[in-house]
Formats: structure tokens, sequence, C-alpha cells
């Protein structure tokens, strides 16, 4: 792959699968890790003790996933390439308690989760995915993957002002998703859950369930130069991450240890304990450098020399709202990753970062364009500016722009996805 890139639509079409099959960070991660099995990883618990071995692992927790290759010849100090992603992304989730209905509807009680464009979950035929916590400790992985819920919305002969005056959505009286007629019962859905999962009733115990949009993925437009899709901010970069992570276990004499951080709750503030605000990244990484018999100076000493490309989806310029965006970067589809820059550290990157990142795409043959917010514009943010202050790591926000950020179903430029992940090869070989 770190060969002079080209468009190679058996990687788009796997990343299509890989949206398809992960409905929620919990699918997320566990088709990630089933990817760097075949790819020779082992699982380690985060409750045994790690040994000192060579080759790739993997720990999961809830919707996170850290993954490192340890090169033959690794020495305690060795220092750490890291890719970070996020597997969450904004939706609709259950409540506690979902059974809910009005005027002769069955309904299922939903909390917005993340900055979720309100609008593109209306009208939808939507599944219901996420896991199931048996009374016995254990989890289930559930996806009801069909026509299971919707939430209308009102007529246009009930609202005439809709098209002239906006549409106005309350987040609790508007986006109740429907699933049936009568009265409801508490209990029900769950109750349905079970009775899927082959289940014995009362069996479960505790839920996160999120709904989503079983519109599968789509290549679009007259030459099929564009990819519709759902949750591409940002498993799009976890599967990129992925990709890249397998291709250079093996693949020579490596000077640093190669790491993948999927974290989860990105898009509300990464304060989890499997959020990049959390210590999980930290914790993986000290427990490598002790595992191969190295001191806290070992730590400092590999901590320093490690650098990270957090890889997120950035902004496409939009033909319809040009003026939003800075009239002097105006990244576009296929033109290849992003590199993110602001300098209020809502983005990480500075100049040196830049040379990392350009040096990667230069060695991988893939073009590169910058993202920076008009000035009159509020600016994102990701978990790089987290990643660097928590841990003390150079740290390069990059990404692929997209139009559509936080919708149902977002487009990026079909070529896109495989430059990305080039880049990333080239930045993890190093």
């Amino acid at each position: 792959m770190s060969s002079p890139a080209r468009f190679d639509r058996g990687h788009t079409d796997d990343l299509m699968t890989f949206l398809t099959a992960s409905p929620s960070p919990y699918h997320a991660v566990a088709n990630a890790a089933e990817r760097l099995e075949k790819a020779g990883f082992r699982q380690l618990s985060e409750t045994d003790a790690w040994d000192s071995g060579t080759g790739g692992k993997f720990v999961l927790r809830g919707g996170a996933l850290i993954a490192w290759y340890v090169p033959e010849g690794a020495a305690a100090h060795t220092p750490f390439r890291i890719i970070g992603a996020h597997t969450d992304s904004p939706n609709l989730r259950v409540k506690p308690l979902p059974d809910t209905g009005s005027q002769g509807w069955r309904q299922i009680a939903v909390e917005i989760y993340g900055g979720t464009l309100l609008n593109t979950w209306l009208d939808r035929d939507l599944g219901l995915a996420g896991r199931l916590t048996l009374r016995d400790g254990t989890e289930r992985l559930v996806n009801i993957d069909r026509a299971l819920l919707r939430v209308p919305q009102l007529a246009v002969h009930l609202d005439r002002s809709v098209n002239t005056d906006g549409l106005k959505l309350d987040k609790q009286r508007h986006m109740q998703p429907i699933w049936g007629l009568g009265e409801a019962h508490e209990g029900d859905l769950i109750a349905f859950l079970e009775e899927e999962e082959g289940l014995e009733h009362g069996s479960v115990a505790g839920w996160d369930l999120m709904v989503h949009s079983i519109e599968p993925p789509a290549y679009l437009g007259r030459d099929r130069e564009l990819v519709a899709g759902p949750r591409m901010d940002n498993l799009l970069s976890v599967h990129a991450g992925v990709a890249a992570l397998a291709a250079v276990t093996g693949a020579g004499k490596l000077d640093h240890i190669p790491v993948l951080a999927a974290f989860d709750h990105e898009e509300n503030g990464s304060q989890s304990d499997t959020g990049a605000d959390g210590p999980l990244l930290g914790n993986v990484l000290e427990r490598s450098v002790f595992a191969r018999g190295g001191s806290y100076e070992d730590r400092a000493r590999a901590f320093a020399g490690t650098i990270c490309l957090s890889s997120d989806t950035g902004h496409a310029v939009h033909p319809n709202y040009g003026e939003r965006h800075d009239p002097t970067h105006h990244p576009r589809a296929n033109a290849g990753p992003i590199l993110k820059v602001n300098v209020n550290q809502r983005y990480a990157t500075d100049g040196s970062g830049r040379a990392v990142f350009a040096a990667a795409c230069e060695r991988a043959g893939v073009p590169w364009q910058t993202f920076v917010s008009n000035n009159s514009m509020p600016c994102g943010t990701t978990i790089g500016p987290i990643t660097a202050a928590r841990h003390g790591i150079q740290t390069v926000d990059i990404g692929v722009a997209i139009l559509s950020m936080h919708s149902a179903r977002e487009l990026c430029g079909a070529d896109d996805p495989y430059l990305l992940a080039n880049a990333l090869v080239a930045f993890l070989e190093g």
C-alpha cells in the first residue's frame, strides 16, 4: 500500500461493508478486532499480566480499541507511532425507560447523542443496535437491521410555514420514533430484543442501544466518484487505521511501535473510561513499556519520541454555502486527505506536525490539502488536542473532507478513503 497511491475500488467497497456491519461503537470495535485477529493480532485482558513478547496485540473496552505491534528487537524506550480515531457517531439513543407512546402510537423514548442534524433522522427506516448486558454479567451485541422504527415529520398541510420559516424541531417532543400501534407497556422493547436474540425472558439487566438508518452505503454520481453512507464520522478513519496497522505488521524493520487508538465518546467530549480524555491509551502504552522491562525513564523517553496522527473527518467546501468556508482553503472531494489547522488549538497541528504529515503523503504518493475554519465561524475539535495535552505527545490532526457531517448519511469522495489509508501506512512505516 505504500507504493504511489491510485484509486482502489476494493478498499472503498470494504469500507462500505465495514460501515454496514458497524451500527454501534461496540460493533465497530468487534469488527476491527476480528480483522486484526486475521492479521495475527491477539487480544489481551486488562486484568492479566502482560508478557514481553513481540507481535500484534489489542485491548477492547466497551466501544474502544487499542491495538499495537511490537517488532523484533523493540527496546523498552522504543517510541510509538499512533493513529487516533473515534468509533462513535451522533445519533438517537434509547433511554433507560424506553417504552412510551401517545395518541394510540407506540413509541421508543430516545435521547440525542452528540451534535446530530436532527432533521436527517426524519422519515427514515431505522433499525436498532448496541449491546445488552445480561444478569450474569456477560454482554451480547444486538443488531435489528430492518425497518423497525421511524421518526415521522409533520405534514406540510399542518405546518404551512415550514418551507418559508424553516423546520423547527424540539428534541424532546419531536424526535421520539414510532414502532407500532396500541398502548405502551413497560418492558416491551427489552422483551422484544430478548425474543429476537433467543434469550430467556428477564435475562437482560442493562442496555446501550441506538438507532441507525438501514439504508446501505452507495456509490453516487454520474461516474460513481462519490460515496454516501452512515457513520463516516468517524468509522472511515477507524477502517483506514485498521487496514494500515495490519499492512505494516511484518513489513520489515521498524524503529517504533505502530498503534491504533480508536476511542468512544468523542462526540460528547471524550470524558469517559473509553474516551480520549480517559486513561486508557496512557495505561496501555505504559504497560507495554513496563512489560518489556522498562522503567519510568524508559516510559518518558518513549513518550517523548512518540507522534500521533489524529484522524477525523473534516469539512469539504460546500457548493451551496461557499461563504461559510475560509476563502483561501477549499478542501475538495477526491483530492486527498486534509491537514487540519487551528492556532487556538482546537486542532493540535503545528508546523513540525505539518512536516511529518507531508513527508508521509510524499512517501505514499498521496496528494493532500489543508483545512482551516473561516475566522467568523466557530471551529470544531477532535481527540487531537486532548491526546496531546493528556499524554504530552506530539499530535497532528488530519482526516478526509466530507459533506453533511453529523447527518444520518454523510458524503465523501470515493478515492479519499484509500488515499488516507495509504498515507497512514507510510506514517506507520516511518
